[in-house]
């Protein structure tokens, strides 16, 4: 049974993760085109973030930015390497899903990179239920960017 964690930044383990995921996406986004945010990004009060774990193993975690009041992004979603290419990413965007119907979010967004390295990303989004869409909120048009959203009301 997967258990969440609100905030969490100070977890050793959480912080490598969102370490690792934030040097990562820098180094896969051409400059100007890199929208992840690092820890103390994520910890502004117009974020929620979670971390998911299995016993006491991280899988991983994600945030939830309120864009207005019935729209979110959701940023950091990264699954720890342990637990990849076994449907946890889905686990991950599903909890998430479900904490933002509990806000009373009403629609979800998200930015990937548009780049091969960012396939899987795009893939597992899309079988989540997100539809490809134009920028939204503080985003511009971008080649590098790919910008996806879905309504949660129906879910």
């Amino acid at each position: 049974m997967l258990k969440s964690i609100e905030g969490n930044f100070d977890n050793p383990e959480v912080n490598e993760l969102l370490t690792e995921h934030f040097i990562e996406l820098r180094a896969a986004s051409p400059e100007g085109s890199a929208h992840v945010l690092d820890i103390p990004g994520l910890k502004v009060p117009l974020i929620k973030f979670w971390s998911l774990w299995d016993n006491k193993k991280l899988i991983g975690c994600g945030a939830l930015k309120f864009l207005d009041k019935e729209h979110g992004e959701f940023k950091s979603i990264r699954i720890h390497n342990n637990f990849r290419k076994q449907g946890k990413g889905i686990d991950v965007i599903n909890h998430l899903i479900n904490e933002a119907k509990k806000l009373s979010i009403k629609r979800i967004s998200i930015e990937t990179g548009a780049g091969d390295f960012f396939i899987p990303a795009r893939k597992l989004f899309k079988r989540t239920g997100f539809k490809v869409c134009k920028p939204f909120a503080h985003y511009k048009k971008d080649i590098n960017s790919v910008y996806l959203t879905m309504l949660i009301d129906d879910i």
